[in-house]
């Protein structure tokens, strides 16, 4: 009998998504997958971590700037795949919606930028952005289901 070897397993990870006076943070990657891509700060889930705690730490890791965790927005499938189409690594992106509390920009970690966008000015044409980076701003910066207003 061969020896068991497991399947891998997916990936858990964070997206800090910040948005303030109409604009969403975002930071320029440096490593695989999406480098070079503009993306919302994150990473993976520390053991023992939870996803609010991962999220403002990946805020302030990446761009020296402090939030409060507000919410789960959504969740992203990441598959990334080697150029013969075999499966190498599954992410699962958390989102969470951020509000600012203090601090500039200023690329750390894993960053190579760090910078405030206009909302109205996120498109995939015109910035090279990792995957739905319009998207989920857009949800950002509608108010929360509680009625609260939005962030900023």
């Amino acid at each position: 009998m061969p020896p068991f070897s497991p399947s891998p397993s997916p990936i858990p990870a964070v997206i800090a998504v910040l948005i303030h006076e109409g604009r969403t943070l975002l930071v320029r990657r440096a490593n695989p997958p999406d480098a070079g891509l503009w993306g919302f700060p994150g990473g993976k889930i520390e053991y023992g971590e939870t996803v609010m705690a991962a999220a403002l730490r990946e805020l302030l890791e990446e761009t020296r700037v402090v939030g409060e965790a507000k919410e789960v927005l959504t969740t992203l499938d990441v598959l990334v795949r080697s150029e013969d189409g075999t499966l190498q690594h599954h992410y699962i992106l958390i989102a969470v919606r951020c509000r600012w509390l203090s601090g500039h920009p200023v690329a750390g970690d894993d960053a190579l930028e760090a910078q405030w966008f206009r909302i109205a000015d996120l498109c995939p044409e015109k910035l090279a952005m990792s995957a739905d980076v319009d998207v989920i701003a857009r949800l950002a910066a509608t108010p929360a289901l509680k009625g609260e207003t939005a962030y900023g």
